[in-house]
Formats: structure tokens, sequence, C-alpha cells
């Protein structure tokens, strides 16, 4: 075995250590990533992108390319499990912000800022087929340790000034970290997530939230319009369920143990049973979080993403506070020539801010509203909403999210 050096190690090729490469490309400092996958392939489905991380993306010249491959969100919708409209929030440049929201499958997002990546930084800027088993560290370098996934034989050591950890919610460095963190927490929501080629419904870049969680909650909005007029169509059906499985986000779902659910769910804006049909793949997932660390940074080497802060995807918020990660952690860098105490930084400006939004997912995220409606509704039709709670009400629930999330306007703005 031998060992190779690099400036900057990051230990991961998603979203997060795809951007963080790009901002210190950006920046002058060269850094390279280890990826476990042999090859990155197009995986999972739709996510959002908020505007305070696609401000992000167009300072690094990215959004033109990405709004090729993606679709603007108009706006965020509110139905409950009778069709009835709840309310409407514009999102993105239709609610007065610089930069849109995007609805975009990850997949697509990934591989194409794994793209623009070896473009800017060269073709061996992406090294894959290296899983991380840890990292050891004196006081002038950090040295991770790599083996194959595909062969499981040991893979060359890195050695570099910094390791930044961006290896997911199974990382390896922040295991090593915090080793007696204990295992993942379960909401109680398990979820069903796939995508179908449909027709537009609504808008045509309409996020759409429905039901509640007791009875069958969904999460529907388009990630790609097609030529033919057609659109790709995500969709997140979640209930309520015990669970004791691993969180693999790649594991087949059964229809049949969601369908039923919303059998009865076909509106005038849209038939919900055929979206579900009309399904190639199913995706089954946990919804899971861990509660907030207390530290994420040991020495040269610090967490970013998903292995410092895995939140429950209910704010549309996972990718974008990597993204925000990255950016923090770039500015860290440049500002103090001492690396510890750059990271130290980091962590004190994202650590606070990504630990409110892990709690906040949990308790008031935008869906709240829903769960307000049905509890004051007691899951009934209604006849006049704002019979049942007034859009002032409405608007607060949704402004105290995009405060904790770091994305409201200021009141003039709004």
């Amino acid at each position: 075995m031998t060992t190779r050096t690099t400036p900057i190690t990051i230990v991961g090729a998603g979203i997060g250590g795809l951007t963080l490469a790009l901002e210190l490309h950006a920046a002058g400092v060269p850094c390279r990533i280890y990826e476990a996958a042999p090859e990155l392939r197009p995986l999972g489905v739709g996510i959002n992108i908020l505007p305070h991380a696609t401000a992000v993306l167009a300072d690094l010249g990215l959004l033109d390319r990405l709004e090729t491959i993606a679709v603007q969100t108009r706006e965020a919708v509110f139905y409950n499990r009778f069709g009835q409209h709840i309310y409407t929030e514009p999102t993105g440049r239709y609610a007065g912000y610089p930069t849109p929201q995007l609805s975009i499958h990850r997949g697509h997002l990934q591989l194409t800022l794994a793209d623009i990546v070896k473009e800017r930084l060269g073709a061996d800027a992406i090294v894959g087929d290296h899983q991380c088993l840890g990292i050891d560290q004196d006081g002038s370098s950090v040295t991770a340790r790599f083996r194959s996934p595909s062969t499981g034989q040991p893979q060359d050591s890195i050695t570099s000034g910094v390791v930044i950890g961006c290896d997911g919610v199974h990382s390896a460095i922040r295991k090593q970290f915090h080793p007696d963190e204990g295992a993942p927490r379960y909401s109680g929501v398990l979820m069903w997530r796939g995508t179908t080629v449909g027709q537009r419904f609504l808008s045509g870049a309409s996020m759409v939230r429905a039901g509640w969680l007791r009875d069958g909650k969904l999460v529907i909005y388009p990630i790609r319009d097609n030529p033919d007029g057609t659109q790709l169509i995500n969709w997140v059906a979640e209930i309520e369920r015990p669970y004791s499985g691993d969180r693999d986000w790649g594991k087949p779902g059964d229809p049949a143990d969601f369908a039923p659910a919303f059998a009865d769910w076909d509106f005038d804006w849209l038939d919900v049973p055929a979206l579900l049909r009309g399904a190639d793949t199913v995706l089954e997932y946990p919804m899971v979080d861990q509660d907030p660390l207390d530290s994420w940074t040991v020495g040269r080497a610090t967490l970013l993403g998903d292995a410092a802060h895995p939140m429950v995807p209910r704010g549309s918020n996972g990718a974008g506070q990597a993204i925000l990660d990255a950016r923090a952690l770039r500015v860290a860098l440049l500002s103090d020539e001492d690396v510890p105490a750059a990271l130290q930084a980091y962590e004190a400006d994202r650590r606070p801010k990504t630990s409110a939004v892990v709690l906040t997912n949990r308790s008031t995220p935008p869906d709240a509203i829903l769960k307000e409606v049905w509890e004051r509704t007691g899951d009934q039709p209604f006849d006049d909403i704002d019979d049942v709670i007034s859009p002032a009400e409405l608007d607060a629930i949704s402004q105290r999210y995009r405060q904790v999330a770091g994305f409201a306007l200021p009141d003039a703005a709004r």
C-alpha cells in the first residue's frame, strides 16, 4: 500500500461534496473527491433547491445549466385529502427572490454537477471505488483510509491538509467522531417515492402538499418538462406506520403497501391513483434523522451535508443546507490560514443553523399547515377555509419556517 497526497480531500461525490469542490476551485484551492461508487448513476427521485441555495449555485455560474434540466417552481399549494384548496404561496422568483426554486431529479442534478467538476477541475477530479473507512491525524496532516467496495480490497490511503466528510447518512467519519451516537431516530412515518410521466396539472410548476400523515399525505411536483408536453412528475406518499429496517434510500417499495390509502383521491385537478399506478419504479424509505451533534470537527477534519446534519425531508431543504455548508466552508478556509481554526469557525457558523432546521423539520415544517387544518376540521371537508384558519395564520406558519431555514425575504421585498 502507498499513501498519496492532495491539498484537500473531499470524501463523497454527493451534492454537498460536488458543490464544495466547485467552491474550492473558484477560490483557487486544489482538491479531489473520493467517492465510494465505482461510477455515478442517476439514483433517487425528485428534490427541491430553495432560493438561498440557488443563489450559491448562481454565484458559481451553474444556474443556467441546471435550469435546463429542472422545473422552476412557481408556487407551493396545500390541499386536504378531499382535494379542497387550503393555501397557496408563490416560490422563488415568483415570490420576489433573485433566484428560483428548482424542482429537479436528484440523480440528474448530481451527474450534472459531476460533469461540471470534471470540466473545471479535470477528468481525474473524482476518484470512484473509494469507500472511506476512517481517518488518522497528526498536527500537520490527515490521512484518509479507503477500501474498494467492488473488490473488498484496500485502496491507497490519501494524506492531505484537510479532510471533509461529505459521505452522507452512513458517514464513516461521523461514526469515528461519535462512535456512541446510536441508531437513527425514526419519526414514525414511512415514505414511498416515485416518478411518473404525466400531464401538466395546476400551473404546470406547482408543488402540492395534500392530506395528513394519519390517513396519508402526498407531496407532488413536476421535475422535468418533456418535449411532447408531458412532465416527469415526482411524488412522495407518507403514512404513519411502524418500521424496523435500515435507511436504504434505494430499497424497492410495493405499491400495495400505500396505494389503498389514496384510492379515492381523484380530484378535478389530478387523478392521484392513476399517477401512482403509472410509476416505473417505487422506492421505500423511513423518515429518519439524528439528533444534532455537539461537534462536527476534529483537528483538520470536519463534516458537511447529510454527514453533519441528516434531517427528515419535510422542508425541501436537505440538499440546500449542504450547498450552504459548502459556501460557508470556502469562506472559512479563505479567512484563516490556521486550518483547525478555520474548520471550527465553519462549524460555529453552520452547526447552530442546521441544528435549528433539523429540529424544526420534526415539529413545524411547511406542512404543519396541513396538520393544523386536519386537527381543526377533524379530518372533514370544510365549507370555507377562512372559517377554519385565517390567511394571516397560514402565512405565519410558512414565514416561521423560512426564517429558521434562512431564506425569509425582508418585509420590504415581500
